[in-house]
């Protein structure tokens, strides 16, 4: 990759780019603000809540984005337009979900000659987001990963004369699942091609019979990649845990940051995304995906979602994000700007941690995108919500759609709007009484493991 010119000293040493205008997005371009005080330019298909009116967004509005065509000549007259205006400012290109991502990369060879993307290459990327081949790696290495049976669904559907599926199958040869199981696509970005009634991230599914029925629809719908069918992980939200890793250059891990989720979103199209994070340490999980990072070479961002099982212990390893996540403003939070390792190897030609930044910041922050009352309905363990209580009282709470510098009245009111339809959807997709449920039967599985 050709290292731009270093800016000119009067100009920020970045000007950062994002394709997609989630949640996410605005929390890279916070990060960017909070670091170096630029405004970034976030392109998506539709002007999104998250960055509309947004004083620290310039948003490009471009329909049909997704398209890779339309997006390479609408981020090429980005760049265009940024020379026009006689910024020297080298132009750092982020995406920010998967599928932006790979676009980015498929298509980096009509982007690089503006834009410095610190993405791996395609066939790495390949390799560790699918969701088949991320948990060959983790058991090659004995990182605890879901028992898995991968699903070929125009193969094994009823609906096309296959057999059904087959729950004994189980890769490596491991114990038949037993039901309830999970059961999602291996690639995020073959399944956001299709649609069907019901879609959602990742389904729970209760029998045999409804897993059937499951692929059958997937088969009819067009759906070509493979189906994941996991050992379900007992428990609630708050067993779930995530990690981000910054790798160097070389592939060595400088940077991770851990975080306890307390409480993740369940709407069908952001189900498992957290909505509520304490930050901190957890060494084991670190130095596992350190292992894994390094075997294979990644650099730059990778995003683990993880959960604890209740009934051994362990942290179970689920899927590789290649990016900073559509939570990521929860690294920002416990300490350690993340753009800035991205700005200092990248276009300084520096060490990507800062002096003195710690490689694991231990700083305690309470992220959530929701009202902490809440997210106080849902933390069931009495220490814990005294945790949160005075995170929140102390001021350590943020959320990344509450920032200073954005006085728009409108963008205000959106915000609040915004929290207050929190308390309708969780009401609506996820009832504290089924919270509950869910918790009691994972503490009934824990006590017969440990009987």
């Amino acid at each position: 990759m050709r290292r731009p010119s270093p800016p000119a000293p009067s100009q920020p040493p970045v000007q950062p780019v994002v394709l997609g205008g989630d949640i996410g997005a605005y929390s890279l371009a916070r990060a960017a603000h909070e670091a170096y005080g630029v405004r970034t330019v976030v392109v998506s298909s539709v002007a999104t809540g998250p960055v509309r009116r947004s004083k620290i967004v310039e948003h490009v509005v471009v329909p049909g984005v997704d398209d890779p065509a339309v997006a390479v000549a609408a981020l090429r007259r980005v760049a265009d337009d940024h020379r026009a205006t006689g910024s020297s400012a080298p132009l750092l290109l982020l995406g920010s979900a998967d599928r932006a991502v790979r676009l980015l990369v498929e298509n980096r060879a009509q982007l690089e000659d503006r834009f410095v993307l610190p993405y791996v290459g395609r066939d790495l990327l390949d390799r560790m987001t699918d969701k088949e081949g991320f948990g060959a790696v983790c058991a090659e290495l004995g990182i605890p990963s879901p028992r898995t049976v991968v699903v070929d669904v125009q193969r094994d559907a009823r609906a096309t004369g296959g057999p059904g599926v087959d729950v004994a199958r189980t890769v490596g040869g491991g114990e038949p699942l037993t039901f309830p199981v999970i059961a999602k696509a291996a690639s995020t970005t073959a399944y956001a091609e299709v649609s069907f009634p019901g879609k959602q991230k990742v389904f729970t599914v209760a029998d045999a019979a409804a897993l059937d029925d499951l692929v059958d629809v997937l088969a009819r719908a067009g759906y070509r990649g493979a189906f994941l069918v996991q050992d379900l992980v007992p428990g609630d939200d708050s067993g779930m845990r995530i990690l981000t890793c910054y790798s160097d250059r070389t592939g060595r891990v400088r940077f991770s940051a851990f975080g306890r989720v307390l409480l993740e979103e369940h709407t069908p199209g952001a189900l498992g995304n957290p909505a509520g994070i304490i930050t901190g340490r957890d060494a084991e999980v670190a130095a596992q995906a350190t292992r894994l990072l390094e075997h294979v070479g990644w650099t730059g961002y990778a995003n683990f979602d993880l959960k604890v099982d209740p009934r051994d212990g362990r942290a179970v390893f689920f899927e590789l994000n290649p990016r900073l996540g559509r939570s990521n403003y929860y690294v920002t939070a416990g300490g350690q700007n993340p753009i800035e390792l991205y700005v200092r190897e990248h276009l300084q030609g520096l060490d990507p941690l800062p002096p003195g930044a710690p490689a694991e910041p231990d700083e305690e922050r309470l992220y959530t995108v929701l009202p902490p009352r809440l997210l106080l309905r849902y933390v069931a363990d009495p220490a814990l919500r005294a945790r949160v209580r005075h995170l929140v009282r102390s001021g350590r709470a943020l959320d990344p759609l509450r920032y200073g510098p954005e006085s728009d009245p409108r963008r205000l009111a959106y915000v609040a709007a915004a929290h207050l339809n929190q308390h309708r959807k969780f009401r609506r997709h996820y009832p504290l009484e089924r919270a509950r449920a869910i918790r009691e039967e994972a503490e009934a599985l824990t006590r017969r493991a440990g009987a």
